[in-house]
């Protein structure tokens, strides 16, 4: 419906999906948070963390309401590129924006990332260079 504001009126809090070392230094910034029933709004992942359990965590984050930006490691985001895609072609469904973030287990690569991509293109057209 055209003027109804689907978003809660609330603030809206960010949740983070890395290896330990990066949550922590989101943690020690203040960000994380635990609910009464004691759900996080951070994933720390290991080498054990398999993909099911990427796509799970993302997709909860991604059906929260009170999370408006979900920060993920971009090497994390490429293993759930699917639930990611799903959700960022959803036209009707704008939050929480999904940045992908460097880790110290991969090197950054812009070509890679989804947001950037997408945002480089409708600035700069097929010439983005991306």
């Amino acid at each position: 419906m055209p003027g109804k504001n689907p978003y809660p009126k609330t603030r809206l809090i960010m949740s983070v999906i890395a290896d330990e070392s990066t949550v922590t230094g989101f943690l020690l910034t203040g960000l994380g948070q635990r609910d009464v029933s004691g759900k996080t709004n951070y994933y720390m992942t290991s080498k054990e963390t398999t993909d099911d359990d990427l796509d799970a965590v993302v997709s909860g984050y991604i059906a929260d309401p009170k999370i408006g930006i979900i920060f993920i490691a971009q090497n994390l985001a490429e293993r759930c590129k699917n639930v990611i895609n799903e959700h960022l072609n959803d036209e009707e469904k704008i939050l929480p924006t999904i940045m992908e973030i460097p880790s110290k287990e991969a090197e950054y690569d812009p070509t890679k990332d989804s947001m950037l991509v997408q945002a480089a293109t409708k600035l700069f057209g097929s010439e983005a260079g991306l």
